[in-house]
């Protein structure tokens, strides 16, 4: 399996790494929409817009751009090659979490733009979404870093993910064992949420 990596806000690259994959590749099987951002931590009552709109613009408008432009492209041949879209959301859209209220916003819309382009995009296009709780990433540490175990303790499964978790779901979701499912949002959490927890 061959990967290319695209930012999400940025039209110019994103044209550029689809002009890359149908010259290298002659077309796309999997999209992988997991790109984050939340430079906006706080109550949504207080919360910066311009942080709220740059959000909601990488979360979700971006990722909205990503399928237009893919299946806008004919060299791609996506839906006739049955491709498989998976958005990365979180646990933060399923579940309302203090500080995290405008990044769980964008990823509650997140899955929900996933489970409406399967129903627009079938047969042809399965999509579904993965949303992990805490996963050991950059991105995450200041959800868990100098209390790891405290934050750990939460989980049934008593740790936290890891990127290699999160492949192994996305792995499965594009896999011909997941042919009959589409729309679905995988919450990958290790148990937190069915054990009442929350990020």
């Amino acid at each position: 399996m061959l990967t290319f990596a695209g930012k999400s806000d940025d039209g110019a690259h994103r044209a550029e790494v689809l002009e890359g994959i149908a010259n290298q590749l002659g077309g796309l099987d999997i999209l992988v929409n997991n790109a984050g951002i939340n430079p906006g931590f706080g109550p949504l009552a207080e919360v910066d817009l311009t942080s709220a709109r740059k959000i909601l613009e990488v979360n979700v408008i971006g990722t909205l751009s990503w399928v237009q432009k893919v299946l806008a492209h004919p060299e791609l041949k996506f839906r006739a090659r049955g491709g498989n879209i998976v958005n990365i959301s979180s646990v933060a859209g399923r579940v309302p979490s203090a500080g995290l209220g405008i990044y769980g916003v964008s990823k509650a819309a997140n899955s929900h733009l996933a489970a409406t382009l399967a129903v627009e995009l079938g047969p042809e296009i399965r999509v579904n979404a993965v949303a992990p709780a805490v996963v050991k990433t950059d991105f995450a540490k200041p959800l868990y870093q100098g209390r790891e175990a405290q934050v750990a303790a939460q989980h049934p499964l008593k740790r936290l993910g890891t990127p290699e978790d999160v492949a192994a779901a996305v792995a499965f979701l594009v896999s011909a064992d997941a042919s009959w499912l589409t729309g679905q949002l995988l919450t990958l959490d290790g148990g937190l949420l069915t054990a009442g927890g929350k990020v």
